[in-house]
């Protein structure tokens, strides 16, 4: 019985962790964990931040399954090379291109990714933003704290502050963008995309309106960024377009920095024409000089948009269900080609 049961947990594929500096349970609830034990053998339950170890080496030698995070070694043919039972890697995680060289899929190695899942809590984010945005509750909030006083302003305002009948431009229709325009449907908001790689028919299924970037840029008070960072993209919203902007509208990246024209952005800020809520920057940390740490009219978070806390779980969950599948011999859902890196950030 004994001699039975080895070979029955010998029997079952040997997964390894790959990232760091954090532990498994960052990433995978301890219920998750459970079903990854009971589907697999994990010869080393920490996560490998090196793979030119001898311990590394000795877990990858075995490995059939590597889940891979934030911070995972680059993936090239060396590294394949001590990894010879590798057939899926599991990224629970965003974008897989920083990390994943192209030998990993010209040797059949299957790659998955949670995109889908983190790019829930970033439309979420960004809904928030529009809709603060469009009820301009950081102008407000800096007017009662300077004024200290209620002013009265639901019965007195005759701005147009607020979310009924707005226009909103999102600009990339990529799977956080196009979740953001889902989210936006209640809200009797009108939408505005942008993207080359969309019709116009597309995007009425999705409930926008196609219009070219410059047209965008003029006509909307609030602007969200949603498109990857390519050779073809970056420094797209140059000073030009800013320029288009109207006064007081709201720019909101969530996407990358290097999208945005950063000296452009920062002097229209600084004169206090635009608004803007970022999550992202460039570069990403600004020099610790940076008037955009003290502007009144920025609203900057550090690169928070994505899973953060228990919404990393969310990741992990995505993670265990596709390992399933791939154990079970049946269609990945979230499986990554090396084609679609090409549009990936």
């Amino acid at each position: 019985m004994l001699q039975d049961a080895s070979i029955a947990e010998k029997a079952r594929p040997a997964l390894a962790f790959a990232f760091g500096p954090f532990g498994i349970e960052k990433l995978f609830a301890a219920a998750d964990t459970a079903r990854l034990k009971q589907a697999c053998r994990m010869p080393g339950e920490l996560p490998i931040g090196d793979f030119s170890t001898a311990a590394a080496r000795q877990i990858l030698a075995d490995a059939e399954i590597l889940v891979t995070g934030w911070g995972c070694p680059m993936i090239d043919a060396a590294v394949l090379d001590t990894a010879p039972k590798l057939r899926l890697i599991a990224h629970a995680a965003g974008s897989v291109k920083h990390f994943v060289a192209p030998e990993v899929f010209e040797r059949g190695v299957v790659v998955t990714n949670a995109a889908d899942a983190n790019a829930v809590p970033v439309a979420e984010f960004t809904l928030a933003a529009i809709l603060f945005a469009n009820k301009q509750v950081f102008r407000f909030r800096r007017d009662y704290t300077s004024k200290r006083s209620f002013i009265g302003v639901s019965q007195q305002y005759e701005g147009d502050a607020g979310n009924w009948e707005k226009r909103v431009g999102i600009i990339g229709a990529s799977r956080i963008g196009r979740r953001v325009i889902e989210l936006l449907r209640p809200f009797g908001i009108e939408i505005l995309l942008h993207d080359p790689l969309v019709d116009a028919s597309e995007a009425r299924r999705m409930g926008a309106t196609l219009v070219p970037l410059d047209e965008l840029m003029k006509s909307c008070d609030t602007i969200s960024i949603h498109a990857p960072l390519l050779a073809s993209t970056r420094g797209m919203i140059d000073a030009g377009m800013l320029a288009r902007m109207p006064d007081g509208a709201t720019l909101i990246n969530t996407a990358r920095g290097g999208i945005v024209d950063s000296a452009a952005l920062e002097a229209e800020l600084v004169s206090g024409r635009l608004w803007a809520i970022l999550d992202v920057t460039e570069p990403e940390t600004p020099p610790v000089d940076s008037p955009l740490y003290t502007l009144e009219n920025v609203l900057m978070t550090p690169h928070i948009a994505g899973a953060i806390g228990c919404e990393r779980h969310r990741l992990g969950r995505l993670v265990v269900e596709e390992i399933e599948r791939y154990l079970a011999g049946e269609p990945l859902r979230h499986s990554v080609t090396i084609e679609g890196l090409l549009h990936q950030a």
